[in-house]
Protein backbone atom coordinates (compact mmCIF):
# COMPACT_ATOMS: atom_id res chain seq x y z
CA UNK A 1 0.00 0.00 0.00
CA UNK A 2 1.36 3.39 -1.01
CA UNK A 3 1.71 6.16 1.56
CA UNK A 4 0.81 9.51 0.00
CA UNK A 5 1.95 12.78 1.55
CA UNK A 6 1.33 16.33 0.42
CA UNK A 7 4.57 18.25 0.64
CA UNK A 8 7.74 18.00 2.63
CA UNK A 9 6.14 19.08 5.93
CA UNK A 10 3.93 15.98 5.87
CA UNK A 11 6.94 13.91 4.81
CA UNK A 12 8.89 15.05 7.88
CA UNK A 13 6.18 13.55 10.11
CA UNK A 14 7.10 10.09 8.82
CA UNK A 15 10.75 10.23 9.93
CA UNK A 16 11.65 7.20 12.02
CA UNK A 17 8.66 5.25 10.81
CA UNK A 18 8.21 2.26 8.57
CA UNK A 19 7.19 2.95 4.99
CA UNK A 20 6.00 -0.62 4.62
CA UNK A 21 6.69 -3.54 2.35
CA UNK A 22 6.46 -3.38 -1.43
CA UNK A 23 4.87 -5.81 -3.84
CA UNK A 24 7.03 -8.66 -5.13
CA UNK A 25 8.99 -8.31 -8.39
CA UNK A 26 10.17 -11.43 -10.22
CA UNK A 27 13.77 -11.40 -11.43
CA UNK A 28 13.60 -13.12 -14.81
CA UNK A 29 16.40 -14.25 -17.09
CA UNK A 30 15.13 -11.76 -19.65
CA UNK A 31 15.57 -8.91 -17.13
CA UNK A 32 19.09 -10.14 -16.29
CA UNK A 33 20.02 -10.40 -19.99
CA UNK A 34 18.63 -6.93 -20.70
CA UNK A 35 20.68 -5.51 -17.81
CA UNK A 36 23.77 -7.30 -19.14
CA UNK A 37 23.21 -5.72 -22.56
CA UNK A 38 22.71 -2.26 -21.06
CA UNK A 39 25.81 -2.41 -18.88
CA UNK A 40 28.17 -4.64 -20.86
CA UNK A 41 28.46 -7.03 -17.89
CA UNK A 42 28.07 -10.45 -19.51
CA UNK A 43 29.70 -12.53 -16.78
CA UNK A 44 28.64 -16.17 -17.16
CA UNK A 45 27.10 -16.41 -13.68
CA UNK A 46 24.40 -14.04 -14.97
CA UNK A 47 23.83 -14.93 -18.62
CA UNK A 48 25.04 -18.49 -19.33
CA UNK A 49 22.15 -20.53 -17.94
CA UNK A 50 23.76 -23.96 -18.45
CA UNK A 51 27.18 -23.04 -17.05
CA UNK A 52 25.61 -21.11 -14.14
CA UNK A 53 23.54 -24.19 -13.22
CA UNK A 54 26.86 -26.01 -12.63
CA UNK A 55 28.39 -23.00 -10.86
CA UNK A 56 28.61 -22.00 -7.21
CA UNK A 57 24.98 -20.83 -6.94
CA UNK A 58 23.31 -23.66 -8.86
CA UNK A 59 21.54 -21.22 -11.17
CA UNK A 60 22.14 -17.91 -12.91
CA UNK A 61 22.01 -14.94 -10.55
CA UNK A 62 21.06 -11.31 -10.98
CA UNK A 63 23.79 -8.70 -11.07
CA UNK A 64 24.10 -6.98 -7.69
CA UNK A 65 23.60 -3.64 -9.40
CA UNK A 66 20.47 -4.94 -11.13
CA UNK A 67 19.07 -5.81 -7.70
CA UNK A 68 20.06 -2.36 -6.48
CA UNK A 69 18.46 -0.65 -9.49
CA UNK A 70 15.14 -2.32 -8.64
CA UNK A 71 15.07 -0.26 -5.43
CA UNK A 72 13.47 2.60 -7.39
CA UNK A 73 10.40 0.77 -8.74
CA UNK A 74 9.99 -1.01 -5.41
CA UNK A 75 10.29 2.26 -3.46
CA UNK A 76 7.89 4.22 -5.65
CA UNK A 77 5.24 1.68 -4.74
CA UNK A 78 5.67 2.60 -1.06
CA UNK A 79 5.82 6.41 -0.98
CA UNK A 80 4.23 9.11 -3.14
CA UNK A 81 5.31 12.64 -2.27
CA UNK A 82 3.13 15.27 -3.88
CA UNK A 83 3.78 18.99 -3.92
CA UNK A 84 7.37 18.68 -5.13
CA UNK A 85 8.57 19.57 -8.61
CA UNK A 86 11.47 17.16 -9.04
CA UNK A 87 12.69 13.94 -7.43
CA UNK A 88 16.26 12.78 -8.06
CA UNK A 89 18.48 9.95 -6.91
CA UNK A 90 21.33 11.52 -4.92
CA UNK A 91 23.29 8.36 -4.13
CA UNK A 92 23.93 5.83 -1.43
CA UNK A 93 25.58 5.99 1.96
CA UNK A 94 26.08 2.25 2.08
CA UNK A 95 25.04 -0.95 0.33
CA UNK A 96 25.74 -4.64 0.84
CA UNK A 97 24.62 -7.75 -1.06
CA UNK A 98 24.40 -10.53 1.59
CA UNK A 99 22.69 -13.10 -0.65
CA UNK A 100 22.57 -13.63 -4.43
CA UNK A 101 19.25 -13.39 -6.24
CA UNK A 102 18.73 -16.50 -8.35
CA UNK A 103 16.89 -16.02 -11.61
CA UNK A 104 13.22 -16.82 -11.08
CA UNK A 105 13.25 -15.46 -7.52
CA UNK A 106 10.93 -12.75 -6.32
CA UNK A 107 12.20 -9.76 -4.36
CA UNK A 108 10.54 -6.99 -2.37
CA UNK A 109 11.57 -3.91 -0.40
CA UNK A 110 11.06 -3.20 3.28
CA UNK A 111 11.81 0.46 3.98
CA UNK A 112 12.06 2.96 6.80
CA UNK A 113 12.33 6.75 6.50
CA UNK A 114 15.52 7.55 8.42
CA UNK A 115 15.89 11.32 7.84
CA UNK A 116 14.57 14.34 5.99
CA UNK A 117 17.22 17.06 5.81
CA UNK A 118 16.92 20.56 4.41
CA UNK A 119 19.03 21.30 1.31
CA UNK A 120 18.94 24.34 -0.97
CA UNK A 121 15.66 24.22 -2.87
CA UNK A 122 14.20 21.21 -1.09
CA UNK A 123 14.98 18.24 1.12
CA UNK A 124 17.27 15.24 1.15
CA UNK A 125 15.46 12.03 2.03
CA UNK A 126 17.39 9.17 3.64
CA UNK A 127 15.76 5.74 3.40
CA UNK A 128 16.99 2.55 5.08
CA UNK A 129 16.02 -0.34 2.84
CA UNK A 130 16.22 -4.11 2.84
CA UNK A 131 15.54 -6.03 -0.35
CA UNK A 132 14.25 -9.44 0.65
CA UNK A 133 14.20 -12.62 -1.43
CA UNK A 134 11.09 -14.74 -1.11
CA UNK A 135 11.86 -17.87 0.92
CA UNK A 136 15.48 -16.89 1.67
CA UNK A 137 16.62 -15.97 5.18
CA UNK A 138 19.33 -13.49 4.18
CA UNK A 139 18.41 -10.35 2.22
CA UNK A 140 19.55 -9.63 -1.32
CA UNK A 141 20.58 -6.09 -0.40
CA UNK A 142 20.76 -3.81 2.59
CA UNK A 143 21.16 -0.16 1.72
CA UNK A 144 20.77 3.46 2.69
CA UNK A 145 19.46 5.52 -0.22
CA UNK A 146 19.58 9.29 -0.65
CA UNK A 147 17.07 11.20 -2.76
CA UNK A 148 16.47 14.89 -3.20
CA UNK A 149 12.99 16.32 -3.55
CA UNK A 150 12.87 19.87 -4.86
CA UNK A 151 9.92 22.20 -4.24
Amino acid sequence: MTITVNGVDELRKLVGGDLGTSEWIEVTQERVNTFAEATGDHQWIHVDVEKAARGPFGAPIAHGYLTLSLFIPLFTGLLDVRGVTTKVNYGLNKVRFPSPVKVGSRIRLVAKLAEVLDVPGGVQVVVDGTIEIEGVGKPAAVLQSLSRFYV
